[in-house]
């Protein structure tokens, strides 16, 4: 769980500012977007599969030049 305390004499907006950089930091939005619907395995399978293809890809591509 991400916390923030306000300490004395700091502002709200920055305590905010404060939290939504660790919130970022920490990935639970990215978890909670993830984990907001049923994925099947095989669908997690297949995407995995099609971004290790486009990685090699770019490598590939990278090393070329």
């Amino acid at each position: 769980m991400v916390k923030v305390e306000v300490r004395k004499g700091q502002s709200v907006e920055k305590a905010i500012s404060i939290f939504k950089k660790k919130v970022k930091k920490s990935g639970l939005m990215l978890e909670l977007r993830k984990r907001s619907f049923y994925v099947k395995p095989s669908a997690i399978k297949r995407e995995e599969k099609n971004k290790a293809i486009l990685r090699n890809k770019y490598k590939v591509l990278k090393e070329k030049d």
